[in-house]
């Protein structure tokens, strides 16, 4: 189980702690007595139950979500396999005889010590008086290493404590729920402002809701993976009766007992070839990882002795019946986690069942993933948290100070998602520069803030995926949309899409539309998008694609002028290439099963818009409008001519002349749609078969013309 928050903090080192009382204590400032240099940085706090962050080789630097690199690169950091996995085990089950005991494992190399299990307690030189949430981790064999994959991408934005239980310990159940919830309410009398967040796996997510059922009022965000809250369900739950009558090498039931500690091996070795690294580069460290399982089988017999196997099943029994009897209680937010091929427990099932019993619940499906799932590749945590709108460093989420800029990976992988309208539409960016002359690029965009951008809404969105794309490639600039509330409204995630179908908005930086978040956006410079048209116009009826359903009100533009903002129209064309609309809202609602579906959807529980005004642009109901996909076309984008508002705050503040210009830039919108609705008949490569004709001579990667400027 693990803990975490942003804080001030230096280069911390192992803490040992009694089994209750003050020594539990997370140290607040740790030094190693050995160190000359400290990383201080605004960053959060992870303190984790799992002894495998221990050989973490990262160090101990990290960022808070302002002083991140815009760009922050995760190259560098190296994803460590299972035969990293297999040596940290092998230090870790050296026999102590010691309590639990809280460390870091990212301060382990800083402090020059490769084993934090020795029984001696390391003294710090000192207390720290400051800092913020943090992260825990629980792991069943007290041996852990499951987030050794992830310890340093966390650790740029987390300070990682982990809890570490020796090999031989005993400690009940009920007494490792008061070890923690002593760290907890340390934490929490420090920064009683601040999330916790407490990560627990299997057993360790009996502990998190444990602490969390114990604990209403301290504010605590729970990461439960596979949580062992099912054992009763589980495979394992019979076979307690039985373990006497074993061989103490419990030889036959070796897969069961690698499935437990490490997921499954398999698959773990074959992250070397789904990487798509050079053949004999894969083979290589294939190979590695297999030799590395072989090698180690008497380490994993080791950590798994007999006895500790029935205690261990038996205090999963106890704890899965305590966590369960206090499930009313939790009141902390929770994300659930779900490997669909578990093959202990009933994962799938078991969150859908948590997802209805507790407050508050999101989930998130690994279909393909065993039952250690955080050993796995392509799995992030870090990705996973930031995607399901749940990384906070106050009370509530902040859309705008708490949103970290995706990493090159995060980007590629969120790429891939889009891959297909870049295939099958093949987008033509243009702009304007000052001199009013249109270029094939985006040269004519200002590359410095704030900045807004207004245009046309493509049915669906379709045009979402390409644009962000082109302009985080061509000008380093993260698009930070503006919107609809729905899309961040967690309790209707299981309702609209799958459970993780909104994640690649917010990890793309999207914030709720509100006066308040547009004026941040604003007041940091960004680079802004807006859809005035909204809902009806991605939504739009048949026949009324390219028609513009703004509402009368000139708000941005004073939004905008308020920041001296430049203000960039755009058109976008093309989805008449792709889709038709068979079935639109007027049709469906004559349908009783849409009707019904509609009217849930738009029941009143998620915020609604433009409920001021009327007419055609209030028309926002949100459903799924029935689509057949056509023989594709192309997409043509137009960046008009820039509207600056700098110097005309004042002017801009009476009515009168804001309308003027939200006419003048609503009408370059349309200036622009017109343009390309015309000039693409004059594009010799608008058809899908002639672009592959011009590949196929060219190259896949080469540019294919368009029409003449």
């Amino acid at each position: 189980m693990a803990i975490a928050g942003p804080a001030t903090l230096a280069t911390p080192i192992l803490s040992q702690c009694s089994r209750r009382g003050s020594a539990s204590r997370i140290p607040r400032r740790i030094r190693a007595v050995d160190q000359v240099s400290q990383v201080s940085a605004q960053r959060t706090m992870v303190v984790s139950t799992d002894p495998q962050r221990l050989g973490d080789s990262g160090g101990g630097g990290g960022w808070s979500v302002e002083e991140a690199p815009k760009g922050w690169d995760d190259s560098k950091i190296e994803r460590l396999s299972v035969k990293d996995y297999l040596e940290r085990s092998r230090e870790m089950i050296r026999s102590d005889g010691g309590p639990p005991r809280w460390f870091s494992p990212l301060s382990a190399e800083l402090a020059g010590r490769a084993h934090l299990c020795s029984s001696t307690c390391l003294r710090q030189s000192q207390i720290m008086t400051d800092k913020s949430d943090s992260i825990s981790v629980f792991r069943l064999d007290g041996v852990g290493l499951g987030l050794v994959s992830h310890h340093q991408r966390l650790g740029k934005f987390f300070d990682i404590w982990c809890l570490h239980i020796p090999v031989a310990d005993r400690t009940p159940f009920k007494e490792l729920v008061l070890l923690v919830e002593n760290t907890i309410k340390s934490e929490y009398s420090h920064s009683p402002n601040r999330p916790i967040y407490l990560i627990g796996e299997s057993l360790g997510g009996c502990l998190a809701l444990a602490v969390a059922a114990r604990n209403p009022n301290i504010d605590l965000m729970l990461i439960l993976a596979n949580p062992a809250t099912s054992f009763n369900k589980s495979r394992l739950n019979p076979t307690i009766p039985f373990l006497d009558a074993l061989p103490m090498q419990f030889s036959h039931g070796l897969p069961y007992i690698l499935g437990f500690v490490t997921g499954d091996p398999l698959k773990m070795m074959m992250a070397s070839m789904e990487k798509e690294l050079p053949l004999e580069e894969a083979i290589g460290d294939l190979l590695k990882n297999l030799v590395a399982i072989f090698n180690s089988l008497p380490v994993l017999l080791d950590i798994l002795p007999k006895e500790s196997v029935l205690w261990k099943l038996q205090m999963l029994k106890s704890a899965s019946s305590y966590a369960n009897s206090r499930l009313h209680a939790v009141k902390a937010e929770t994300l659930v986690l779900a490997s669909g091929k578990d093959q202990l427990l009933p994962s799938k099932e078991e969150a859908e069942r948590l997802y209805d019993r507790l407050e508050s619940c999101q989930i998130r499906h690994f279909n393909e993933s065993g039952h250690t799932l955080f050993m796995e590749d392509g799995v992030d945590l870090l990705t996973i948290i930031r995607g399901a709108g749940f990384y906070r460093r106050r009370r509530s989420v902040d859309y705008v100070s708490d949103f970290i800029r995706p990493t090159p990976s995060e980007f590629e992988m969120l790429s891939k998602s889009y891959r297909w309208v870049d295939v099958a539409a093949n987008p033509v960016m243009l702009s304007t520069l000052e001199n009013g002359r249109i270029v094939r690029s985006l040269e004519g965009i200002p590359c410095s803030g704030p900045v807004l951008f207004v245009g046309y809404h493509m049915l669906l969105g379709l045009e979402l995926g390409p644009l962000f794309k082109k302009f985080l490639l061509e000008k380093n600039i993260l698009l930070r949309g503006v919107a609809h509330p729905l899309l961040f409204e967690k309790t209707w995630e299981r309702t609209i899409l799958e459970h993780s179908g909104f994640d690649v908005y917010r990890l793309m930086g999207a914030v709720p539309v509100s006066a308040s978040n547009f004026y941040k956006l604003m007041s940091t410079k960004s680079h802004v998008l807006l859809y005035p048209g909204g809902v009806r116009e991605a939504l739009h009826r048949k026949g009324e694609e390219y028609k513009l359903f703004w509402p009368i009100q000139p708000e941005f533009v004073r939004m905008a002028s308020r920041f001296g903002a430049k203000i960039v129209p755009f058109g976008v064309v093309g989805e008449d290439d792709l889709l038709d609309v068979a079935l639109d809202y007027d049709d469906l609602v004559k349908i009783p099963f849409f009707k019904a579906q509609i009217e849930s959807i738009n029941d009143g529980r998620a915020r609604r818009l433009r409920t001021e005004i009327n007419g055609e642009v209030a028309k926002e109901d949100l459903h799924m409008p029935g689509v057949l996909p056509k023989f594709p076309g192309r997409f043509y984008f137009l960046f008009g001519r820039t509207f600056d508002t700098a110097g005309r705050k004042e002017e801009l503040k009476d009515r009168g002349q804001a309308k003027k210009l939200y006419i003048e830039v609503k009408s370059e919108v349309e200036r622009c749609i017109a343009y390309l609705k015309e000039k693409r008949e004059e594009d010799p490569y608008r058809s899908l078969p002639s672009r592959l004709f011009y590949q196929a001579i060219h190259g896949l990667d080469a540019e294919i013309p368009t029409f003449k400027l």
